[in-house]
């Protein structure tokens, strides 16, 4: 009895020492992919940092839209920066996504006020198209529209 007690004890010490460990270097990896992603922030599913790269990029009046694809999570969104000059409007992004035969599924959006920088949630999925759109409050400049990736 008293050998099971103690290796018992022995166990739990060394479970409890093995979680305090920090473990160094350590990455979290994405908690959603393709479809899965749809209406997710980047950020919180740490889509942002799994294999960012911009395809595209599009401006209007100032305002700039990316196209931001995540190759780890399969998912796209709009990151969209207001550098104008014109402080009397938001800026507008959008980020839209297509089939393959041009049909226009579903479309988020972002508002970004005079001066800032956001994102919109994703919309995922590897066998659609994407493209990023940028507008602002008011109807004196169009809204502008990337080609789809």
């Amino acid at each position: 009895m008293k050998t099971a007690v103690t290796r018992f004890a022995t166990v739990s010490a060394a479970t409890v020492a093995l979680c305090l460990i920090p473990l160094a270097g350590t990455s979290y990896a994405a908690s959603c992919s393709g479809a899965g992603c749809d209406n997710q922030g980047p950020r919180a599913t740490a889509c942002e940092t799994a294999d960012v790269a911009t395809q595209r990029t599009i401006t209007n009046n100032g305002r700039k839209a990316e196209l931001r694809w995540s190759f780890g999570c399969q998912a796209a969104w709009v990151r969209v920066t207001d550098d104008s000059s014109n402080s009397i409007y938001n800026s507008f992004g959008y980020i839209e996504k297509y089939d393959s035969a041009g049909k226009l599924l579903r479309s988020l959006n972002v508002e970004i006020p005079h001066g800032g920088s956001d994102w919109s949630n994703m919309l995922g999925g590897s066998s659609y198209y994407y493209r990023v759109c940028v507008k602002f409050q008011g109807n004196e400049y169009p809204m502008t529209c990337s080609t789809k990736f």
